[in-house]
């Protein structure tokens, strides 16, 4: 039996129609991550906590929006997530994935059409996609926090809020981001990491 199929984690909190969707991502996931590199082989037999639990935890930071933007996707981590899980609680919300590699792109179309989530796929490098005026934006494992800043800058509407997961090492990125960048920074402790968080920023100008 396939790992990720057998560990789903009964805290994830969503109805058994988004599940199915779910549960159909992972397999894909799976499948795919034999030819190409989505995640590392590690990960995979954990994907629900390590890749589904841990991006939904970024969705629930959000209360309203119309268009989530979601930077160097991958495999999909957070955006394409938090895509699925919008499709049953926010149908009109757009979600914008935006990924450089033509392969990595072709696996979130493919789960974007096998789970009917509304969704756009950007297969271009982020410094070439014209201003997208998210509301939110997010990125997980990209660049440092002064890096994903400047893109704040340029692709984040001024009252939007930027949703960076970071790991153990988020406090001396925090300080070296503040050297350069104005904002407001709200660590949420991660559910799925014990030192890691989830940064909630808004705000973002160049100090």
């Amino acid at each position: 039996m396939k790992p990720g199929a057998t560990s789903t984690p009964d805290n994830l909190n969503v109805s058994r129609e988004t599940l199915d969707r779910l549960r159909l991502y992972v397999d894909l996931l799976e499948k795919w991550n034999r030819k190409i590199n989505l995640v590392s082989r590690s990960t995979l037999s954990e994907a629900w906590s390590r890749h589904i639990l841990d991006s939904i935890q970024v969705f629930q930071q959000v209360d309203h929006f119309d268009r989530w933007v979601d930077l160097g996707s991958g495999g999909g981590f957070p955006g394409l997530v938090c895509a699925v899980i919008a499709t049953e609680s926010w149908p009109d919300a757009q979600f914008t994935l935006v990924e450089s590699d033509q392969r990595k792109s072709a696996f979130l179309r493919t789960v974007i059409r096998e789970t009917g989530a509304n969704c756009t796929v950007v297969s271009k490098r982020i410094e070439a996609v014209d201003r997208l005026e998210a509301d939110v934006l997010s990125a997980r494992a990209l660049a440092d926090l002064p890096t994903l800043l400047s893109y704040c800058e340029r692709h984040l509407r001024q009252d939007g809020v930027a949703l960076f997961p970071k790991g153990a090492n988020w406090k001396k990125e925090l300080a070296e981001a503040q050297q350069e960048w104005n904002f407001s920074a709200e660590p949420i402790k991660s559910l799925t990491e014990p030192q890691a968080v989830i940064l909630k920023i808004k705000g973002v100008s160049r100090g």
